[in-house]
């Protein structure tokens, strides 16, 4: 996963413009997309859409990918929002929240009517947010952003635990796809009992087998002289867009007026 998200954001066509225009531009319309309402949010998702899939020429099936993954975790949420319960003797005190009910026993289960606009509300300020958060991710390498963060006082300790975690978490996920593809061309899953077998058994190996490249890290930046921090370096020109910089400007001054109409 990890290598065609590097391959993107070092190939996308926004490469060339300088990474603090480009963190700074997304921090500013995220900051909106905290404060604003719905419908505003909603124009931001579309126009950070705009900017990652038609000027950084992002894939629309892969921004979709991971735009669905987001939505994912917003739909785990929804049961907690939209399903309430209280006693019977107190239904009539939630009569107006109530959408739709049944009663089971002793309690009354409904569909909160402010359970419904809470999910709304979460759903649009989570894809508003996410956009942002894609546009730095596809259009900016890892190691540029970690530059940026040193060049404006960030702790290093804090950088290269950033880097550290961005490096590992993928290879995690590298490790458990290898797992689970093994498992399965193995026949691992095809009942109940072996799937639980087979699913604990990952586990185990998982984290073995993550040590072992933990280890493997280790010896490599030692054996390279590794003196107790990294350095990145990037050989990139930056060539900052005076189109881009009046559009963002426009685009950011035009939401902020948008968020006070609303």
């Amino acid at each position: 996963m990890h290598l065609w998200i590097d391959n993107l954001s070092h190939n996308n066509q926004l490469r060339q413009l300088p990474p603090e225009h480009k963190l700074g531009f997304a921090l500013v319309v995220l900051a909106i997309a905290l404060i604003s309402h719905p419908p505003v949010q909603i124009t931001i998702s579309l126009w950070m859409s705009v900017w990652v899939v038609i000027y950084a020429r992002i894939p629309i099936s892969i921004y979709g990918r991971m735009l669905s993954l987001a939505i994912g975790f917003w739909v785990t949420s929804i049961p907690a929002l939209l399903i309430s319960g209280v006693l019977v003797e107190t239904r009539s005190l939630v009569r107006a929240d109530v959408f739709s009910g049944l009663t089971i026993g002793s309690y009354y289960l409904y569909l909160s009517h402010q359970g419904l606009i809470q999910a709304a509300l979460i759903f649009t300020r989570t894809i508003a947010t996410v956009s942002c958060l894609y546009f730095v991710l596809f259009t900016t390498p890892f190691t540029e952003l970690l530059q940026v963060l040193r060049r404006v006082g960030c702790p290093v300790v804090l950088t290269e635990l950033l880097l550290l975690m961005y490096r590992f978490i993928f290879i995690l996920l590298s490790t458990a796809s290898e797992l689970w593809v093994a498992q399965q061309s193995r026949n691992g899953y095809r009942t109940h009992q072996r799937w639980f077998y087979s699913l604990s058994l990952l586990i185990s190996q998982l984290f073995r087998k993550t040590m072992e490249h933990y280890r493997q890290f280790v010896l490599s930046t030692a054996a390279r002289g590794f003196n107790g921090e990294f350095r990145v370096w990037s050989s990139q020109r930056y060539r900052p867009s005076k189109r881009y910089a009046i559009e963002a400007s426009i685009g950011c001054v035009a939401l902020i007026i948008l968020s006070f109409k609303f």
